[in-house]
């Protein structure tokens, strides 16, 4: 096997190994932790902790550890945080959480910065362009990465599943009824319906109606699926420990980028000079936004409330099984349609699902449309994770560390507002945030890739500058 792609598979089972713990606990935290919304503030916490980390750390941490050390080493945060599930508590979920949220932003930026460098030592040696092996590359490795929510869903819907605590899921007008005073439960002060046009039966306004999010799993259940993905995690860290090669010419680099701390330090800060990243820090920005929506509120306002906690893993199975396939088929496509068909795709898909979510009044006879949604998230969602990743890649080589910590502070942002305003906004207000979010991100995308285009089509003759070096001259301005 080329040395290459071996070390890519390597990273990518690593993830695997990693996400398919991480994954299947943070789609139940605002389930399984509900009472005085520790699972969403647990959530905020940490990507409030990964938006704190972007700034400083990766640059600082893979310069003095190279990319092989930072992604081992970050990866024992995520297992913390398995352990502090064990006793779920503020004291425990909170700090674990922080020490998650900084082992985040250098683990990601690691991982797209040792991708990006193997893509392009690869297409050096075998003449090919760089943007498209640095586009498979990320295609195979969220091929294998996204897979991990099937798994790690999988497993919580099976240990669940045992469940004794498990109630019949209503049917007819009771689920309509239950779903409406879920949605109801998520406005602030419960004071008026979530979704335009629906209201609750006067007869049955001030009654408790029981809903299958309340039926919480065994504890003797809850810590064996503890153990499984505390498990999970420790192989993760083992195989990048032993079989990940280190980037001996990255961790040359880096070495000399030591003699200046501070500057190493702002490389973060001073990447945002650049015009195209100004306008491109929607795109990880929306790409948490969509994100948070799905694991905190898909998950708990429309399937455990109207399905039950045991039917989460089984719906984000879809999600993730969707994205794992769409994230190595859009790799290899970008190749023939060029990455502003897929964005152009990703964005008609997921404006679709917004729309139909606003209308929807989902029944619990509907069971179809509740996986048929995430499907299509997922669809939508592999064009953020592959694209955007091989973007900042491509866009931003010669300052891949500080552009992927960008990426990182951005997309956590989103997910920390999304996490943020869970508790106290209406599922439809979400929704339109989601809408205009996503008109905003793709205007401003449209705008870089013009801008793009006038720089390769402008001709280059003796005395011109490249669209690269003028790139590097736009980040002095």
């Amino acid at each position: 096997m080329e040395n290459s792609l071996k070390n890519v598979l390597v990273v990518a089972l690593g993830f695997l190994l990693l996400f398919t713990a991480y994954g299947g606990l943070q789609s139940l935290q605002s389930s399984l932790y509900s009472e005085e919304g520790l699972g969403v503030t647990a959530l905020s916490t940490l990507y409030g902790s990964v938006l704190l980390s972007s700034m400083f750390l990766p640059p600082i941490l893979i310069a003095r550890l190279g990319c092989k050390w930072t992604i081992a080493g970050s990866m024992c945060g995520y297992v913390a945080f398995s352990l502090g599930n064990f006793y779920a508590s503020w004291y425990t979920l909170i700090p674990t959480s922080i020490l998650l949220g900084l082992s985040a932003a250098p683990l990601w930026s690691a991982q797209c910065t040792y991708l990006t460098v193997l893509g392009n030592r690869h297409a050096g040696r075998a003449g090919q362009q760089a943007k498209d092996v640095v586009n498979q590359y990320f295609g195979i490795f969220f091929l294998i990465f996204q897979s991990s929510g099937v798994w790690g869903n999988l497993i919580s819907a099976l240990v669940f599943g045992q469940s004794p605590s498990r109630v019949p899921t209503p049917m007819g007008p009771f689920a309509v009824t239950s779903r409406l005073l879920c949605l109801h439960r998520d406005h602030p002060g419960g004071g008026a319906p979530v979704l335009r046009g629906q209201r609750l039966p006067d007869g049955l306004r001030g009654h408790p109606v029981a809903t299958n999010s309340t039926h919480r799993p065994s504890q003797e259940l809850i810590f064996t699926l503890l153990g499984i993905y505390t498990g999970s995690g420790v192989l993760a860290v083992l195989l990048i420990a032993v079989f990940l090669e280190p980037l001996h010419s990255v961790q040359q680099q880096s070495d000399r980028k030591r003699l200046a701390f501070w500057s190493t330090l702002l490389a973060t800060f001073r990447l945002l000079k650049d015009r195209r990243l100004q306008l491109l820090v929607l795109l990880p920005l929306y790409s948490g936004l969509q994100q948070g929506f799905l694991s905190g509120e898909y998950t708990r306002s429309y399937t455990s409330c109207v399905l039950g906690i045991h039917f989460v893993g089984y719906v984000m199975i879809c999600f993730s099984a969707t994205n794992s396939l769409c994230s190595l088929l859009y790799g290899r496509l970008s190749k023939f349609t060029g990455r502003i068909a897929l964005y152009s795709l990703g964005s008609v898909i997921q404006l679709a699902c917004i729309t139909a979510l606003l209308l929807w009044r989902p029944r619990s006879d509907q069971l179809a449309l509740f996986f048929v949604f995430p499907g299509l998230w997922g669809m939508a969602d592999a064009v953020w994770q592959t694209q955007n990743n091989a973007l900042y890649g491509v866009l931003f080589e010669k300052d891949k560390e500080a552009a992927f910590a960008n990426y990182r502070l951005w997309e956590a942002l989103g997910f920390v507002v999304a996490f943020g305003y869970s508790t106290f906004l209406c599922v439809s207000v979400k929704l339109y945030i989601l809408l205009g979010v996503l008109g905003l991100t793709m205007a401003a995308y449209g705008l870089v890739e013009h801008m793009e285009s006038k720089n390769m089509a402008r001709p280059q003759t003796e005395g011109q500058t490249s669209p690269t070096d003028r790139a590097e001259a736009q980040t002095q301005l």
